[in-house]
């Protein structure tokens, strides 16, 4: 199915679930358009936060006018996929432009928290997509077990370097390095 059509069913569908209760989000993976309730734990958003704060912080630095934005959705019609991150790396200015998708080339770096509910859709499918989408820094963070994962060196259609760490570690992501100290596991009491 051509990405125009795929777009436009996946507009119909976000209009669908916002008369629906709950949060929704809608993608488009491989096998097309996906509507999927979202209900992230807090300690979830907490890890998103925490990521975003340490990540605007260096990009003064590394990559002055980009920001570590959560919400908007990232296109690419070519390969025909939509995906929503927990939160990417981005110039701050693409915020200002009409429509409701960032361009995934102008994307550096996607962050994923797995939910505990479906794990498979960031370490399979969008692991997939993002580097066929071109996008050179992938970071999944993994309450349920308190691990980390890299990937980088996008290379025909998927990541050639993964690298691992533990909550705790202070992880080089690209040009940046985040500290996992405070991230906390979900079901974990006073961790």
């Amino acid at each position: 199915m051509e990405y125009a059509k795929m777009r436009a069913i996946a507009e119909e569908l976000g209009a669908y679930a916002e008369r629906l209760e709950g949060a929704w989000s809608v993608e488009i993976g491989p096998s097309g358009p996906i509507l999927a309730m979202m209900r992230p734990p807090k300690r979830h958003a907490g890890t998103v936060h925490r990521i975003c704060m340490q990540l605007d912080e260096q990009l003064r630095t590394t990559h002055p006018g980009h920001i570590c934005a959560s919400g908007p959705e990232i296109e690419h019609p070519a390969i025909g996929r939509m995906r929503l991150p927990d939160a990417m790396v981005i110039p701050e200015a693409v915020l200002d432009e009409e429509g409701l998708a960032v361009d995934a080339t102008q994307v550096l770096a996607v962050v994923e928290i797995v939910s505990p509910s479906n794990p498979t859709n960031d370490y399979i499918e969008k692991l997939a997509d993002y580097p066929a989408m071109g996008i050179a820094h992938y970071l999944i963070v993994d309450p349920r077990t308190g691990t980390i994962e890299v990937h980088s060196d996008p290379c025909k259609g998927r990541y050639a370097r993964k690298d691992s760490y533990i909550y705790g570690d202070s992880v080089p992501f690209g040009p940046w390095t985040v500290e996992t100290s405070a991230f906390r596991r979900y079901g974990k009491a006073g961790n």
